[in-house]
């Protein structure tokens, strides 16, 4: 399971954890165990290539790096019993920092509920603190739990996504590079274009120019969605930092259901969402943050070499 397996005993190597959230995977490396990367970038780019990055049993590479440091681990001399709290850097493949991925912080919890017991993880992220609440599977040893994540209330204001410092009102079903969208901040900035099969638009051709419109000086995430009745939605979504597709998207599941009440085209607040990697549980309330939740699954351990040059 190793990229390290043949190096030689010389090279600094870092342990890891491979986990993934409906086909969105990760890598989670302890922060302490990570003093000895000094680029934590170059570590992401080297290590989640799909081609030559690190190796497991179905993909190569990963979406990003998770970079966890636990600062309480909920025992009875912190601030609040029951409850862990971490800091979680997400740095993506391509060295870049995401302010919120809700796939990421699911795994994230179910990291830090192995390390500390607690079933109620705060997550410090650069969108604010997330609460994540894991339930166990079929025993406390299960490679595979359920966690639900409150992802914050989704925002329209240009100032929130950001949108270009001309624009006063929210992007609502607006023509941007040939695609239709509408643009909500979900802890990052998803464009949302909802259309009649997912499957059937080339997301890899249309996904690009609307990503680096000039509208969005900071970038954006591309969605695509279909309504398929009772609730239910497809998605497909093209990640800023990853410059691709991914088999699942937690913040692009939130936009999806938080474009479609904008929309009016469900009124309901429990929606769920299917990428290609399964079916995340949604909530957007009117009052309160919305939450994700589904699976997060641990693949395997590896050890990972520091690249050469960064060490």
């Amino acid at each position: 399971m190793s990229d390290a397996a043949d190096t030689d005993a010389d090279v600094h190597t870092v342990p890891a954890v491979k986990y993934h959230g409906t086909g969105n995977d990760f890598l989670v490396v302890d922060a302490a165990d990570a003093a000895g990367v000094p680029d934590r970038g170059a570590f992401a780019v080297h290590h989640c290539d799909r081609e030559t990055g690190v190796e497991g049993d179905d993909r190569t590479g990963a979406d990003g790096v998770l970079f966890m440091d636990i600062t309480d681990d909920g025992g009875d001399g912190g601030k609040e019993e029951g409850v862990a709290r971490a800091t979680m850097t997400l740095v993506q493949p391509d060295a870049s920092i995401a302010e919120m991925c809700g796939n990421g912080a699911r795994c994230a919890a179910a990291w830090v509920r192995e390390r500390t017991g607690a079933n109620v993880v705060d997550l410090d992220t650069p969108a604010g603190v997330r609460r994540a609440t894991v339930t166990a599977g079929d025993d406390d040893a299960s490679d595979e739990v359920t966690v639900e994540v409150e992802m914050g209330r989704p925002s329209f204001a240009p100032a929130d996504v950001p949108l270009a410092a001309d624009r006063e009102e929210p992007l609502i079903e607006t023509v941007v590079e040939g695609l239709t969208v509408s643009v909500v901040d979900t802890g990052v900035p998803h464009a949302v274009a909802f259309v009649d099969d997912v499957d059937a638009v080339d997301l890899d051709a249309v996904a690009p120019p609307v990503r680096h419109a000039a509208v969005f000086p900071e970038g954006a995430n591309v969605t695509l969605a279909a309504d398929t009745g009772d609730g239910t939605f497809d998605q497909r979504t093209f990640e800023r930092g990853v410059e691709g597709e991914t088999l699942a998207c937690g913040t692009g599941a939130v936009a999806v259901g938080a474009v479609a009440r904008r929309l009016g085209s469900t009124d309901r607040e429990a929606l769920a969402v299917s990428p290609p990697g399964g079916t995340l549980q949604i909530t957007v309330p009117d009052d309160g943050p919305a939450t994700l939740t589904g699976p997060a699954a641990r693949e395997f351990t590896v050890d990972l070499p520091v690249p050469e040059g960064e060490r």
